[in-house]
C-alpha cells in the first residue's frame, strides 16, 4: 500500500486541479510500487496516467480545446490537443539529433535574453525519416519538456475539396498557433507542402503550397510550428528554407536499440543481458515502433501466461516471430 504522505499530496494537488503536481506525485506512487515488486499495479497506474482518452482535465487546457476551429464545409475541428506525457529521457535520438532537440529547448529557456538582443528562438522545425523512427514522439518530448500543450493538425480536415477552403483552413490553424504558446505539430506535412513541378499535380495543389509558404514567412506566433514527413523528397525545395532547423530521424542502430529496451522495460524483471538479445539480430531492421511493439507483445506473453512478471529472453525471441509474421502478412497485401 502507498505510503500516507503520498496519497495525501495525490488527493491535494487532484482537488487543487494542480495537473502538474498531480503527475508528479503520481509517478512517486508508480515508482513506490515498482520497487515493492508490484509490477502488474504499475503498469495498470501508468496506463491509467498516460493512456488516458478523455479531454483534458485543466481548466486551461479544456479552454484551448474549446476555441480550435472547425473546417467551414464539414464543421470537423482542425486539430487535437493533447496533454504531453513523455519526457526527454523517453525518447532515444542519436547524439546529433539529442543535441539538436536541447539546443532547442535552451533556446526557449533562455527566450529572455535573445530578445534583449533583439533574437527569438527557433519557432519551426522539420522532422524527417521513416515511419515508426519516433517523429511524433519527439515533438511530444519538446512539448513536455517546454511545458506546452501539443496540438496535432489533422491534415484530413485542414484539405478541402472546396476550392480555395483548404488556404482558409490553414489561415485558421495558424492564427490558433499564434493566439497562445503551444508546440504544434503538422503530420504529414508532405500532404500539404508537396512539389509544385509535379506534372500529375493539379493547380488547387500549387495554390495550398503557396499559401504555406506565405503564411510560414509571416508567421511571427508563440507557438512553436513543427512538421513531420515520411517523404521529406517529395517537399517543394523552397518548404526547406522556412525551418530553422532539420531533424533526420532514421532507424535505431544497435546500441540506440540497447538503449530503447532499457528505456522500455524499466521497472520490468528480466532474466537475460539486453546487449546480448540484441546482438542475436532479433531487432534488425526494425524501427523504434516496431522495437516498442516487441516488447508489449514479449509482455503480453508473459502475463497471459500466468508466470510471474519476469521477461526472459525467448519472450522476445517469441514477440520478434510474431512480429516477422505481421511484417510479412502487410507486405503481401
Amino acid at each position: 500500500m502507498a505510503n500516507g504522505k503520498l496519497l495525501r499530496q495525490l488527493l491535494r494537488s487532484g482537488t487543487d486541479g494542480d495537473i502538474a503536481a498531480f503527475r508528479g506525485v503520481a509517478k512517486e506512487l508508480i515508482a513506490e510500487e515498482r520497487q515493492k515488486h508490484h509490477h502488474l499495479l504499475a503498469n495498470d497506474l501508468e496506463t491509467i496516467l498516460y493512456g488516458r482518452t478523455q479531454s483534458p482535465a485543466s481548466p486551461a487546457l479544456r479552454q484551448l480545446t474549446e476555441a480550435i476551429p472547425e473546417d467551414r464545409e464539414r464543421n470537423l475541428p482542425l486539430c487535437a490537443v493533447q496533454e504531453p506525457a513523455r519526457c526527454i529521457e523517453d525518447v532515444v535520438l542519436s547524439p546529433t539529433n539529442l543535441s539538436l532537440v536541447k539546443d532547442i529547448l535552451h533556446e526557449y529557456n533562455r527566450d529572455d535574453v535573445l530578445r534583449a538582443h533583439g533574437l527569438q528562438a527557433c519557432d519551426r522545425v522539420l522532422l524527417c525519416g521513416p515511419p515508426g523512427c519516433g517523429k511524433t514522439l519527439t515533438a511530444e518530448v519538446i512539448a513536455h519538456e517546454l511545458g506546452r500543450p501539443l496540438v496535432v493538425v489533422r491534415t484530413d480536415s485542414v484539405v478541402s475539396s472546396f476550392l480555395g477552403e483548404t488556404a482558409a483552413n490553414l489561415r485558421k490553424v495558424f492564427d490558433f498557433a499564434a493566439s497562445s504558446p503551444l508546440v504544434v505539430l503538422f503530420d504529414e506535412f508532405d500532404a500539404l507542402g508537396k512539389e509544385r513541378e509535379d506534372a500529375t499535380e493539379h493547380g488547387e495543389l500549387r495554390r495550398v503550397v503557396n499559401a504555406v509558404l506565405q503564411m510560414l514567412d509571416a508567421y511571427r506566433g508563440r507557438s512553436l510550428i513543427i512538421a513531420a514527413t515520411n517523404h521529406e523528397g517529395l517537399l517543394d525545395s523552397a518548404i526547406w528554407r522556412r525551418f530553422e532547423e532539420v531533424l533526420y530521424l532514421k532507424p535505431p542502430t544497435p546500441a540506440q536499440v540497447c538503449q530503447l529496451l532499457k528505456v522500455k522495460l524499466r521497472g520490468v524483471r528480466k532474466q537475460f543481458d539486453v546487449r546480448a538479445v540484441v546482438d542475436t539480430g532479433i531487432f534488425n531492421g526494425a524501427s523504434h515502433a516496431d522495437v516498442e511493439r516487441m516488447v508489449r507483445r514479449a509482455l503480453k506473453i508473459v502475463i497471459l501466461s500466468g508466470r510471474e512478471l519476469c521477461l526472459t529472453a525467448e519472450d522476445l525471441e517469441m514477440a520478434a516471430r510474431r512480429e516477422s509474421a505481421r511484417t510479412q502478412r502487410r507486405n503481401k497485401r
